[in-house]
């Protein structure tokens, strides 16, 4: 059985960064914390042209090295993750406060849809176990159509072969 993988909550994400960039003895600024907002309050995993596109949308100005340096510090901090679903960038989603979560990534439209699977967890320990590794972490990839292409593809071909063929061929 999949159900849907927690939902990382940005207020407390936001007050882990504020705390890390302390801690670390970095400035807290508002550049950075427009970043950090971005990425922890997205709907999906987001890349930086996204979030050049956001920030603008707000009227923030934070420049690109800004945004890479911010989000370099995120993924140190262990706030955010990096994703490369071989789409030529990387993307980025925030870290739920729990539990593992896998990607199903279309390969027409790049839709990635989320799915947290306790038989894919377990079964990744046991494997690891078979093979004398101490499992720390994993990571589960599924590439393939999603439904909305299959779709897509269903309806171009039946109106491809539904076409009436020309008098006289």
């Amino acid at each position: 059985m999949t159900a849907p993988p927690p939902r990382a909550d940005g207020r407390l994400l936001m007050e882990a960064f504020r705390r890390y960039l302390r801690d670390h003895s970095l400035p807290v600024t508002q550049q950075r914390e427009a970043v950090a907002g971005a990425v922890f309050f997205a709907d999906r995993h987001v890349s930086v042209g996204d979030l050049e596109r956001a920030l603008a949308d707000r009227r923030e100005h934070v420049g690109k090295a800004t945004v890479y340096r911010t989000l370099e510090l995120l993924v140190r901090a262990g706030l955010i993750q990096e994703h490369d679903f071989g789409e030529g960038f990387k993307r980025y989603e925030p870290l739920a406060a729990r539990g593992y979560h896998e990607h199903l990534i279309c390969v027409r439209c790049g839709r990635v849809a989320e799915f947290a699977s306790e038989r894919l967890a377990r079964m990744s320990a046991l494997i690891a176990e078979e093979h004398g590794f101490r499992h720390h972490h994993h990571r589960w990839e599924i590439y393939g159509t999603c439904r909305d292409c299959q779709r897509r593809d269903a309806a171009s071909l039946q109106t491809t072969t539904s076409a009436p063929e020309e008098p006289g061929r």
